[in-house]
C-alpha cells in the first residue's frame, strides 16, 4: 500500500464526535473517507424493496491495488455521474453507500470501526481488517452489465 493520499494531520482529536457532519470543513469530510474503495463499486438495487447491492464490477477509475480513484480531482471528466458527496446531499445517497462507510455511520448516528484509520491511525489499517476491494474487483469495460448480478458481494463488515 502507498502513502495516504488524505490529509489527516493536524485534525482535532475524534472531531467526527464532537461536530456535526454539516458543520465539517473540506479537511475533516475528506479525512471520513476510509479508502475502502466500495463507493466505487457498481450497485443494483431492487426494483420493488430499494435493497442495493454491491458487486465486485468496478467503476473504470479505480485502481483496486490502492483502493483510490485514479483521476479524483478530474472525474468527472470521465465519469459525469459520479457523486460528490457532501453534507448538503447525504440524506439523498447515504442508503446506497457501503454499510461501513464513515459517512453513512455518521448520519445514521453509529459510531466508526475500530479499523477506520481516523480511529486507528493507520490508512492501512482498513484493508488489514478486510474491508476494502484490494485486489477483488473485476473491470466494468469486461464486464457486461448483464452479467453485474453474477458480481453480486456480501459487505464485509
Amino acid at each position: 500500500m502507498s502513502k495516504d493520499p488524505i490529509n489527516r494531520n493536524k485534525l482535532s482529536p475524534r472531531f467526527w464526535e464532537k461536530k456535526p457532519l454539516s458543520k465539517l470543513n473540506e479537511q475533516e469530510w475528506e479525512a471520513l473517507c476510509d479508502g475502502c474503495g466500495k463507493c466505487c463499486l457498481n450497485k443494483l438495487e431492487d426494483a420493488d424493496t430499494g435493497q442495493v447491492f454491491l458487486t465486485r464490477v468496478a467503476c473504470r477509475m479505480l485502481d483496486d491495488e490502492t483502493c483510490r480513484c485514479t483521476q479524483y480531482p478530474i472525474r468527472h471528466q470521465f465519469v459525469p455521474e459520479c457523486i460528490v458527496l457532501k453534507p448538503d446531499n447525504l440524506d439523498s445517497h447515504a442508503y446506497w453507500m457501503p454499510q461501513t462507510c464513515a459517512y453513512r455511520l455518521l448520519w445514521e448516528g453509529k459510531p466508526l470501526y475500530d479499523w477506520h484509520p481516523l480511529v486507528s491511525g493507520r490508512a492501512e489499517s482498513v484493508h488489514e481488517a478486510g474491508v476494502s476491494v484490494y485486489q477483488m474487483t473485476v473491470s466494468e469495460f469486461e464486464t457486461p452489465e448483464d452479467d453485474w448480478e453474477d458480481h453480486i458481494i456480501e459487505e464485509p463488515l
